[in-house]
């Protein structure tokens, strides 16, 4: 990252519009000004870049510049230091070591003095302010970084030992409050463990440290966490209630690990799992330079914003973003990246993972930097690059850096529900190290994508496969989709519904988005070409069904055709259906009239739009009024809307999820017509299985997200709306009353009541009586959309006996007997295993609006089973249980 940023000021260059001579004299003296830099910003950026060469070297360089600067500015020091902290977290034990020299007293100074006016002791008092600054923010990352820093100078004997025990115990006490939320315990946990890991080494050994308590305490609340970390396992188990497993871990059981192991032994081993620069100088003399007291602290409490808004039922219609327990997939075993459960493991990941976070904004920076990281380690941490001559000694360790690196990337990117950060960024940050270092990056990428391949038939998680598959697509696609595809071919004697073959259908639709259908199916051996399960023999595209003029239907067609590629209005369109429905209704020979000209219809519309998206987009806007006159008012014809469009698109299933959204966006179809639909047709992956019992696959769950997502955010828009709208009427009372001299008590009365009355104030706003009917409306809409979502999981995993499509796999798959002979399994029984994955999925996602609508949802939702004794049943009343907290 570069903290240089004058060279971005330059305006552009070149192109028409010249200024006069004038005016470009000017510019160039306003780009001279810009670029100039002070001496205090010389200096900022000299500390902020400690360490380009050899941080060692440079250290007592930069002390000895600091001191010499005049006027000497602390804050600009501290600054310096802050920043580099808390964006370059892999630099910390060199920061310490440079606040270490600037703590000792410099020649001539006396101990009286030094006591008070250390230099180093100003500067960590100017620090200190930037971190209580973190702190009232809750910047929980920067507040961890931090930490990391006085753990540091408390080894160093900058700081004292109990004043740094106090700190982490203040952190630790956040862990007892009363009904505190998992993100908040998650972080303050974090703060705790890893400031202990690095600091254990001298608390240990103090009397008034409370090492023990910490460890009780964080090990108290983990364990009140049980049940929420079943859902996020990155391998699904439905049999089994452990949260242990063997290719991953969650990162407060391992923080725990790592701190009971190290306490067991003094924290002895903690002291060569990173470097310690600062041990290198004479230790301090406490009557000449005492230890720096840091003072005590109260982690705020979070911010919880109330707006009175609740639903027709009286319930909180507030939705807060849930944390959930983090689980890191292991690609490689523990001689070749790190182990997580050591405290060097760990503390690599942490490092490696705050880099990637910090870094979202400049990928290729995060690339370089990655590569870099072995520079700020213990020598012997990685192995050398090839061609570097052998280091000296042996540490034991000798992890391979890029397997390393990449397996910290995808384990950031399948955490669940949803990883830290967008897909695009951990693939395009895996494309960067590629190109930065493709002949040791790339084989670390390829054996990664072989181990998670083999985890598909080992209980990978739904979600997470999918996001394999994406990320196997786009990274193909950027390099050239070479792959030794016939490494897989034996795959091809499993099920056609084996998650294996499952991912490869799945990624080689991707890839033809990406491309083209023939430029992809060149890429694969013979036998892979030949076999529509795994890639289909037709191209893309929209299949209109009236094209042949062999059709019954054609002339019907051609005629809707023709007004509609003459651009006709669409009253005279609707008018010329009518008169269709008429003649075929005469005819006598259609049991389904009104069905069949919406098909007809619709299929003509798409047929106008398919050449494009903007073709698309156009035919809609253009005849939304055709499309309302369509859909009516009844669920049937919205209905025959969707199958529709789902027939017309059935070759590319990324334009059905496209189409819906258009149509939910402009309201010819509601959310939960979509949720509806999506159960009503399911079949897990359609075009094979047919009419199999009912299941989903990625490509249903994908309308539902999308059905689910949109209702979510017409409720969160609404809200926004509201609010606002209640500020300003309320601004405007207070207005009112300011000036006619309203008493100041009844104001306050009225500010504290509002919000909770809201009638009174909307029978004063029209906009705001409009707004709240919407969001109620929306509300409804929203809570409607969940509870089809549960009662169509209901008919897929505990159908009632009445059911026409019954599933008898439901009940078996969920069993340890029937998970150990899954090899034997066949195309249904893997689908419903699927569908279960994406019943998990759903509850953790949602859990936030599961929570708020708890009572209405679960009493709609599971009606059908209620009272059942059937495994599946109690299995999906666990996981609601889970997701909405009402399991411990």
């Amino acid at each position: 990252m570069s903290y240089d940023r004058s060279h971005y000021d330059r305006p552009h260059r070149g192109g028409g519009n010249r200024r006069r001579y004038k005016d470009d004299y000017d510019a160039h003296d306003r780009r001279t000004r810009d670029s100039f830099e002070s001496p205090e910003q010389i200096l900022k950026n000299t500390i902020i870049k400690l360490g380009e060469v050899d941080p060692i070297q440079e250290l007592p360089r930069l002390a000895k510049q600091i001191r010499e600067q005049v006027p000497l500015s602390v804050p600009v020091i501290s600054e310096g230091i802050r920043i580099a902290v808390t964006e370059q977290p892999y630099k910390t034990p060199y920061y310490a070591a440079l606040l270490r020299l600037l703590h000792d007293p410099t020649e001539g100074e006396n101990a009286e003095s030094s006591t008070s006016s250390s230099l180093g002791k100003q500067v960590l008092e100017d620090f200190w302010k930037g971190f209580q600054g973190y702190l009232d923010k809750l910047a929980w990352r920067d507040v961890r970084l931090c930490i990391h820093f006085f753990a540091h100078l408390t080894v160093a004997q900058v700081i004292s030992i109990e004043s740094m025990s106090a700190l982490l115990q203040s952190f630790a006490a956040v862990l007892d409050e009363f009904g505190v939320s998992y993100g908040r315990g998650r972080n303050a946990a974090l703060c705790a463990i890893e400031g202990l890991i690095i600091s254990g080494a001298v608390m240990a050994k103090s009397s008034s440290s409370n090492t023990t308590e910490i460890i009780k305490t964080v090990q108290n609340y983990n364990d009140s966490i049980y049940a929420p970390k079943l859902l996020v396992q990155p391998a699904m188990s439905l049999f089994t209630e452990s949260r242990s497993l063997e290719n991953a871990d969650e990162v407060i059981d391992t923080g725990l690990f790592v701190l009971k192991a190290l306490d067991s032994f003094e924290f002895v081993e903690a002291s060569e799992s990173f470097p310690q620069p600062y041990l290198d100088f004479p230790d301090l003399d406490p009557t000449v330079s005492a230890p720096f007291e840091l003072p005590a602290i109260l982690v705020p409490p979070e911010v919880i914003e109330l707006d009175g808004l609740a639903t027709d039922a009286g319930e909180d219609a507030q939705v807060k973003k849930e944390d959930w327990p983090q689980y890191f997939f292991h690609l490689f075993d523990n001689d070749t990246t790190p182990d997580s459960a050591t405290p060097a493991g760990f503390l690599v990941r942490s490092q490696i993972l705050d880099t990637i976070d910090i870094f979202e904004i400049n990928r290729k920076e995060c690339a370089r930097l990655l590569l870099e990281y072995p520079k700020w380690c213990v020598p012997g941490t990685f192995k050398p690059k090839p061609g570097a001559p052998e280091p000296e000694f042996e540490s034991g360790k000798n992890w391979q850096l890029e397997s390393t690196v990449i397996e910290a990337i995808l384990g950031s990117l399948y955490l669940l529900p949803e990883s830290t950060h967008k897909t695009v960024y951990h693939i395009a940050l895996i494309t960067e190290l590629c190109k930065l270092s493709p002949s040791t990056v790339g084989p670390a990428v390829g054996k990664s994508i072989r181990r998670l391949y083999t985890a598909l038939g080992d209980g990978f998680d739904v979600e997470n496969a999918r996001r394999f598959a994406e990320w196997f697509a786009v990274h193909m696609s950027n390099f050239g989709f070479q792959w030794v595809w016939k490494e897989w071919l034996p795959d091809l004697e499993l099920s056609e519904q084996h998650p294996k073959r499952t991912f490869m259908r799945r990624a080689l639709e991707f890839e033809i988005r990406l491309s083209y259908h023939d430029r992809v199916l060149k890429t694969l051996p013979e036998p892979m070409q030949n076999d529509t399960t795994v890639i289909s023999d037709q191209t893309p595209g929209p299949a209109f069904e009236y094209e042949d003029p062999a059709h019954p239907h054609y002339d019907t067609a051609q005629s809707i055709l023709s007004l509609l590629r003459g651009r006709s209005k669409a009253n005279e369109v609707l008018s010329h259906i009518e008169s269709l429905k008429t003649t075929l209704e005469s005819s006598g020979t259609h049991l389904h009239v009104d069905n069949t000209i919406r098909s007809i219809s619709i299929h003509c519309l798409l047929s106008i739009g398919s050449r494009s998206f903007s073709h698309l987009l156009n035919a809609i806007e253009r005849y939304l009024p055709l499309l309302r006159g369509l859909a009516g008012t009844d669920a049937e014809s919205k209905q025959d809307i969707l199958s529709a469009v789902a027939s017309f698109w059935h070759l590319n299933r990324q334009m059905v999820n496209i189409v819906f959204d258009k149509l939910m966006q402009y309201q010819i179809v509601d959310p939960t017509d979509v949720v509806g639909w999506t159960f009503e047709n399911v079949g897990g992956d359609a075009h094979l299985s047919g009419m199999r019992p009912m299941s989903l696959s990625a490509f249903e769950w994908d309308l539902l997200k999308g059905a689910l997502d949109k209702a979510n955010g017409r409720v969160m828009v609404a809200r926004r709306k509201v609010a606002a709208l209640r500020k300003e009427h309320d601004d405007s009372v207070a207005r009112v009353k300011a000036s006619v001299g309203a008493d100041v008590g009844s104001i306050e009365m009225d500010a504290d009541v509002k919000p909770f009355k809201q009638d009174d104030s909307a029978s004063e706003n029209p906009q705001l009586t409009v707004a709240l009917k919407a969001f109620a409306s929306l509300t409804r809409e929203q809570k409607g959309a969940l509870a089809r979502t549960i009662e169509g999981f209901v008919s897929c995993l505990a159908p009632s006996p009445s059911a026409g499509r019954q599933n008898p796999y439901a009940e078996t798959v969920i069993t340890e007997q029937a998970w150990e002979v899954r090899a034997t399994w066949s195309a249904d029984e893997w689908n419903t295993w699927e569908t279960w994955g994406w019943y998990r999925h759903f509850c953790r996602t949602y859990s936030p609006y599961l929570r708020n609508y708890q009572e209405t949802l679960g009493t709609v939702g599971f009606a059908k089973i209620e009272g059942s004794t059937s495994s599946a049943a109690k299995l999906m009343k666990k996981t609601w249980g889970m997701a909405t907290g009402q399991e411990s």
